[in-house]
């Protein structure tokens, strides 16, 4: 038995985890907005209603920069308070097992290769789509972190007047008035607005898929997070968009889905 945590700026996910199969499932809004101390706090107490003897280790995604070693995270995006905190040691201290901290996108790329659609693959770009853009990378069957654990922070590299994480995240929409699950719930009604959003949307991606496969070359790119939900809304124009690229064979020999996997994250943060 292992036990996941799949922190965000918004909610926090806690997951009992046997053989890659969640047991038990805590979910609650993250106190983002609170004291180092306290968000540490409130983490710590989800753990433990989830403890059990079994537990031989556990696993958490932060999404933000991680000294892997060590289990410290540095200014974690949507918990303003978290600066430096130290929080491998201040799990193991509270539970006396094991514990491995690791940027979320990492996590994301693991339980995708591990759990899901990248799994049987030994280069692999995982793609979170939501609140912000970030991916987790996979060289020779290894997770690729950096020196810093900075190696898939994609969406900060500069596009247009802005970066690629503006374009390609929930930040398009709101620049446009809406959200990402306003514009989904309106596509899926048939609101043709909606759908040359998403259109546009997809454009925007297809330029992001570019920028991996001159980077990366993988031979499978894996979207999630909460965007990736629509890619049937934005997939043909991204497609759309890779005709552009001028090596034709690597464009036709990459596999670009969505994983269909649920939780992808947590799973992944319980296999570190």
């Amino acid at each position: 038995m292992r036990i996941g945590v799949d922190l965000g700026g918004t909610n926090v996910r806690v997951g009992l985890v046997d053989e890659g199969r969640i047991v038990r499932m805590l979910a609650e809004p993250c106190k983002s907005d609170r004291p180092e101390d306290e968000v540490v706090e409130h983490i710590l107490s989800l753990v433990g209603r989830l403890m059990t003897p079994e537990v031989e280790r556990i696993g958490i995604g932060v999404p933000s920069v991680v000294d892997a070693a060590q289990g410290i995270v540095y200014n974690v995006v949507g918990i303003p308070s978290w600066r430096e905190v130290r929080l491998k040691e201040r799990v193991e201290s509270r539970f006396g097992v094991p514990v491995r901290v690791d940027n979320d996108c990492n996590c994301f790329a693991t339980g995708v290769c591990r759990f899901g659609e990248a799994s049987g693959f030994d280069d692999a770009v995982c793609i979170a789509l939501g609140t912000g853009v970030g991916a987790g990378i996979v060289i020779g069957g290894s997770l690729y972190r950096g020196r810093n654990t900075g190696a898939g922070e994609i969406g900060s590299i500069p596009y247009l007047d802005r970066d690629y994480e503006y374009y390609c995240s929930s930040r398009f929409f709101v620049g446009r008035g809406t959200t990402g699950r306003e514009a989904y719930e309106r596509a899926v009604a048939g609101d043709s607005g909606a759908l040359e959003l998403w259109h546009e949307f997809g454009g925007h991606v297809g330029r992001l898929m570019m920028m991996v496969l001159y980077a990366y070359d993988p031979e499978v790119v894996v979207l999630g997070g909460s965007i990736a939900r629509a890619f049937d809304f934005f997939r043909n124009a991204m497609h759309e968009r890779l005709l552009e690229f001028p090596y034709r064979n690597i464009v036709e020999r990459v596999r670009i889905c969505r994983t269909q996997v649920e939780n992808v994250g947590l799973l992944g943060a319980s296999a570190l």
